[in-house]
């Protein structure tokens, strides 16, 4: 099994800093019942919510722009 490298820092409160090997991002909401936004330095942004019940996790992700 591999190893990996990932780091998540609370910079704010609402707003996290996570490091990974070969990129970082932004997470900002998240709140009681809000949804969670994501920008990483690549271009990627991601859009996050908790919905209740079986539901679980429910994710759009756009690519970064061409």
């Amino acid at each position: 099994m591999p190893l990996t490298f990932r780091k998540s820092f609370r910079i704010l409160p609402g707003v996290r800093l996570n490091i990974n090997k070969r990129s970082w991002s932004i997470t900002t909401g998240g709140g009681k019942n809000g949804p969670r936004y994501t920008r990483s330095s690549t271009g990627r942004r991601t859009t996050s919510m908790d919905l209740p019940g079986p539901f679980g996790w429910r994710r759009t992700t756009s690519s970064k722009r061409h």
